[in-house]
């Protein structure tokens, strides 16, 4: 599976933070969820990817406008079949890997589709 390295690797570290892991690769028509945790309270919808070069932009820039959308839709849906409402606390993060899925930068970002 592509990606699964680095996915390995993002969910190693959210769990070395304290989250619960709820769902991987938890799909619906339209989208994908790469990792559902739970920190806290907050269920947290993250996004992980990975770019072994610039070629093609950054991991953080392949996040665009239109993926974004389709994470918060596919939250939505999440939120609405597992947990029987979509009201509850959550937040979007995404965790970029430059470089090797082993020894590439990690960068955490939270809240990236905070209004």
């Amino acid at each position: 599976m592509k990606g699964a390295g680095a996915e390995d690797r993002a969910l190693a570290y959210l769990q070395a933070q304290g989250h619960i892991l709820l769902a991987r690769n938890y799909r619906l028509p339209g989208g994908e969820l790469d990792l559902v945790t739970q920190d806290g309270e907050v269920i947290v919808f993250t996004e992980v990817r990975q770019r072994r070069g610039g070629r093609y932009g950054s991991a953080l820039e392949s996040v665009t406008p239109r993926k974004q959308a389709l994470l918060h839709r596919a939250a939505l849906g999440y939120l609405s079949r597992e947990r029987g409402r979509d009201d509850l606390p959550c937040r979007f993060d995404l965790i970029a890997i430059e470089g090797s899925e082993r020894t590439g930068a990690l960068t955490h970002l939270q809240n990236i589709l905070a209004e």
